[in-house]
């Protein structure tokens, strides 16, 4: 898609806690736009499951590649669709990547605002896990891929 190829790393919280996460996720525990999305990996073809944060606003849905290119990405954009545990049940969907130039709009219309709206102490959390991309809003969207996801029958 033209956007450039640079991995911006997971931070060491993430990769520290994450699979507690993924765990809590797991077992239904609500943890504000976090939630569980399988993709098929693009060599194995095998199921891979993934924690996620998915942005909704008015009806739609986003799936952000916060750390850059990591595997789920590069799965998703092979697939084109995906699985998200939406509360207790799984759905489908498509997923289309975000040009560079759709990015660059995404970033500050639908992301900063819904950051914005989270409750304080998520949104304090949101805003240092976030705070590279948020200080560079045209750099996270050359960077971090967008997918918006289209439900999908099934």
């Amino acid at each position: 898609m033209g956007r450039e190829q640079t991995a911006t790393g997971i931070p060491p919280f993430v990769r520290r806690f994450g699979g507690a996460g993924r765990r809590l996720l797991d077992l239904g525990v609500p943890m504000g736009p976090d939630t569980l999305m399988r993709v098929r990996g693009r060599s194995s073809g095998l199921p891979r499951t993934v924690a996620v944060a998915v942005l909704e606003v008015d009806g739609r849905r986003w799936v952000v590649g916060a750390y850059g290119e990591v595997n789920w990405v590069r799965n998703l954009r092979a697939a084109g669709e995906a699985e998200v545990r939406l509360g207790r049940r799984w759905h489908r969907f498509g997923a289309a990547e975000l040009s560079a130039a759709e990015a660059a709009v995404f970033y500050p219309e639908v992301l900063v605002p819904f950051v914005q709206r989270q409750r304080p102490l998520l949104r304090g959390f949101v805003r240092w896990l976030l705070r590279d991309i948020l200080a560079d809003l045209p750099g996270a969207a050359r960077t971090r891929p967008v997918f918006e996801l289209h439900a999908q029958p099934g």
